[in-house]
């Protein structure tokens, strides 16, 4: 009876793994699809028509320029010393399509969180070396996985090199308190213009 009961049990205790082995397979298979339409959009774009190709194109430059322009021309007023990196991330964000842009948005505010938050944790306990710089690097890709943005791993590690590598004048905890607000600003300078060309592109049944 214990014998036959210890079977179903092991068993039992098995299901978690094999739940977790399903879950990782199925999210490769996501990721993979995921890395496929990418390709074929990128393969269609290509084949598209030069007249096709240059509207396109002028409407994405336009686009971006309106939002680094609209980024870049308050932050004196905001008090951000350098607002350039409000109209880089602007221009980063800034997409064709609403969902992509969103995508790109949490991304680029997501990784100078995480990279200027561990940077300054990091300049402040231990102080700036390459050691400390190399560490912090690698912490701030690492909390990027851990919190499942990977795709915000470049930008974390760029804040982070900005914050450990590049002279600054006036506290540290100003520096990365300016750039976060920056690539929030950029961010959402960027999602609002994209929001509007969008509906007005729907609204006027206008394809992109």
């Amino acid at each position: 009876m214990d014998a036959g009961m210890a079977e179903p049990r092991a068993a039992q205790g098995d299901l978690p793994d094999a739940a977790k082995r399903a879950g990782n397979s199925r999210e490769d298979r996501d990721t993979g699809r995921i890395g496929w339409l990418r390709d074929q959009l990128l393969r269609l774009r290509k084949r598209m028509p030069l007249r096709r190709r240059f509207s396109s194109g002028a409407a994405h430059g336009l686009m971006s320029a309106a939002a680094a322009i609209i980024a870049y021309v308050p932050t004196q007023a905001l008090g951000l010393r350098e607002g350039f990196w409000s109209a880089i991330t602007a221009v980063a964000v800034a997409q064709t399509e609403f969902g992509a842009t969103r995508s790109t948005a949490r991304d680029q505010f997501a990784g100078a969180a995480i990279g200027g938050g561990i940077g300054l944790g990091v300049y402040l306990w231990v102080g700036p070396s390459l050691v400390t710089y190399a560490v912090t690097v690698m912490l701030a890709i690492l909390a990027c996985w851990l919190v499942n943005v990977a795709s915000a791993c470049r930008l974390a590690g760029i804040t982070a090199t900005i914050i450990l590598l590049v002279p600054h004048v006036g506290p540290v905890e100003r520096m990365a308190g300016s750039r976060v607000l920056e690539v929030g600003w950029g961010v959402s300078v960027a999602i609002g213009i994209v929001w509007i060309v969008t509906r007005f592109n729907r609204a006027a049944g206008i394809d992109p």
